[in-house]
């Protein structure tokens, strides 16, 4: 017999061992007395056994009956306290929440909400992942995210994304190039100057590849770095001219110790997105991150 198509009967059988009386199990279970002796006739039937015997205060269990109450017994514990964790997990008071993305988007743009989101939760374990955007593509596949917060444009069939705010990447150098303060520089002149990179696979290297590309230049870097820290502090200790996110540099733009190259041709906003695995339902602490982050 499966428990999976007779659990109804096992509650029943539960109730009238628990309480002795099958007037109690049909209280507690909202059933006809009736009904509660049926379900244990069907249960014995089903065994071949006997599993109570009257008594003058009501039932008491047979020494069969005893052995199978052991084991239901167990099991309602733990078909109880998954309900605690199910509602638990729903409310928010304990589970995780496991993040993709890149140490700048992490740092420039998703600490204050995984703060608030901490401050609100506290029970809530937060697991971030850093990593460039296949790196994160990785991540959400083999299911060690709940979601990435990524640069798009992502096309992938197994994904969706939504989309979330806009960067503005741009070129900055230091006091070092201060003759080009002001100035507006053609490709040309740019490429004459060292230039400093994010790494190959990083989805801002491949937007301004792409760029220079459509105008029918190649941009090769003189310096490849792995972060954006180092993008910014290259430049200014004037190793180069740098292609960061202008959202990134704000402060060192606003105290002076870089400043912005203008171009001649323009630099479309990059899109950033928040990635989830289709038809992968999310959790209560996911869907409640994503709805703080818009």
């Amino acid at each position: 017999m499966s428990m999976t198509n007779n659990y109804e009967l096992y509650k029943v059988f539960y109730w009238a061992a628990k309480t002795g009386s099958l007037t109690q199990a049909a209280k507690a279970l909202y059933l006809t007395q009736p009904s509660v002796s049926h379900a244990i006739k069907q249960l014995e039937d089903s065994f071949g056994i006997t599993l109570f015997y009257r008594t003058a205060k009501g039932v008491e269990l047979t020494q069969e009956g005893a052995i199978l109450y052991s084991y239901i017994e167990q099991s309602h514990i733990f078909i109880s306290l998954a309900e605690e964790k199910m509602a638990a997990l729903k409310n928010l008071e304990s589970g995780e929440l496991r993040i993709g993305g890149s140490d700048s988007l992490f740092k420039h743009y998703l600490l204050p909400y995984i703060e608030e989101f901490h401050e609100r939760f506290p029970n809530i374990r937060l697991h971030l992942n850093h990593g460039t955007t296949p790196e994160v593509i990785s991540f959400l596949k083999e299911g060690r995210i709940d979601l990435g917060v990524v640069r798009m444009p992502i096309v992938d069939p197994q994904l969706e994304v939504r989309e979330s705010f806009h960067l503005q990447d741009c070129f900055v150098a230091g006091a070092r190039y201060e003759e080009l303060r002001g100035k507006k520089l053609s490709v040309d002149m740019l490429l004459e100057q060292p230039i400093i990179l994010f790494s190959r696979n990083s989805r801002a290297r491949m937007t301004i590849t792409e760029i220079f590309q459509s105008y029918g230049y190649t941009i090769k870097p003189e310096i490849e770095v792995g972060s954006v820290d180092l993008l910014i502090e290259f430049a200014r200790r004037g190793l180069g001219i740098s292609f960061v996110t202008r959202e990134f540099v704000s402060k060192e733009l606003e105290e002076g110790s870089l400043f912005e190259i203008e171009l001649d041709i323009p630099i479309p906003p990059s899109q950033v997105g928040i990635m989830t695995k289709r038809n992968m339902p999310l959790s209560s602490a996911a869907m409640k991150f994503m709805d703080m982050i818009g």
